[in-house]
């Protein structure tokens, strides 16, 4: 399914889309402080392959709602996983040098620069969602700015890494893993999802609730596949060091179950992820093939 012609074909429009959406958003690096808005720029722009935004305009697909306003509120949790990314690379968190192929931005400036990139990116994010999307409700649209918000901080992505910095050199269970990587990649992903689907026509709740749960699954299979390809990809490759949570001593899916037990357990959340949609007919179509794309990169 995720190479199906069609698919790929969209999944392109929509990267491109995105990347002149963001270019547009982000602030004019020859506008004071233009240090800062250069950077935020070089974080954001030419590097990533939009899972996040390709997710939002998926389940914005079953709600009807407009590609102008999915492309806003996809811009904002771009902008969030940009700013994990460059917070998340910080000598003090996981002091990483390079990400999507290029020096990350720490390396590129400085780590002030990067840090105070992270919390610029942030706030944007939530500037673009407090402006009022045509056609949608004020109700809606502040469901949407705590659903980013929550999936953001200390019970989501933020929560995540703490549990993440907290868990070098130890061993953990496999629900601890889980409940980790719940909040540290899920949350984000899961977020994606229900952003989507809050900027178009309501869904009942137990629609929302069988598209929350597509939503957990992917997510979770998204960091299984992560470490799968920590393991058996390169440098050059992955756009990032290769190979970095076992040298950290870092608990992954991987080094809990094994490489081929692993895989095997992505693929089962996929289809978990897959049965979720059953009752959306083909409206959800492309929610299904980025699933399948998400688990396939690797294997």
């Amino acid at each position: 399914m995720a190479n199906d012609t069609a698919f790929v074909g969209w999944m392109s429009r929509v990267q491109q889309d995105m990347e002149a959406a963001l270019a547009g958003l982000l602030p004019d690096p020859a506008v004071a402080p233009q240090r800062l808005h250069e950077a935020m720029r070089y974080a954001v722009l030419e590097g990533g392959k939009r899972v996040r935004p390709l997710l939002v305009f998926a389940a914005g697909e079953l709600v009807g709602a407009s590609a102008a306003n999915l492309a806003r509120v996809a811009a904002a949790v771009e902008l969030i996983h940009a700013y994990s990314l460059a917070h998340d690379d910080l000598p003090c968190m996981d002091d990483d040098v390079l990400r999507r192929g290029k020096p990350t931005c720490h390396v590129a400036y400085d780590e002030a620069t990067a840090l105070l990139v992270g919390d610029a990116l942030q706030t944007l994010a939530f500037d673009l969602l407090a402006t009022p999307l045509a056609g949608v409700d004020a109700a809606a649209q502040l469901a949407m700015v705590k659903t980013l918000a929550h999936a953001s901080g200390h019970a989501g992505m933020a929560g995540g890494q703490a549990i993440d910095l907290a868990s070098v050199g130890r061993e953990l269970s496999l629900p601890e893993l889980e409940f980790m990587h719940l909040l540290k990649t899920g949350a984000l992903i899961r977020a994606s999802v229900l952003l989507g689907a809050l900027a178009g026509q309501p869904l009942s709740d137990a629609e929302t609730e069988r598209l929350d749960h597509f939503a957990k699954r992917i997510g979770l299979a998204f960091q299984v596949v992560d470490d799968v390809l920590d393991v058996e990809v390169d440098t050059a490759t992955l756009g990032k060091t290769a190979g970095k949570d076992a040298a950290n001593n870092k608990p992954t899916y991987v080094s809990l179950m094994g490489l081929a037990e692993a895989k095997q357990f992505a693929r089962e959340l996929r289809d978990d992820a897959f049965d979720a949609l059953s009752g959306f007919g083909a409206g959800a179509e492309r929610l299904k093939a980025l699933a399948d794309y998400i688990v396939a990169r690797s294997f």
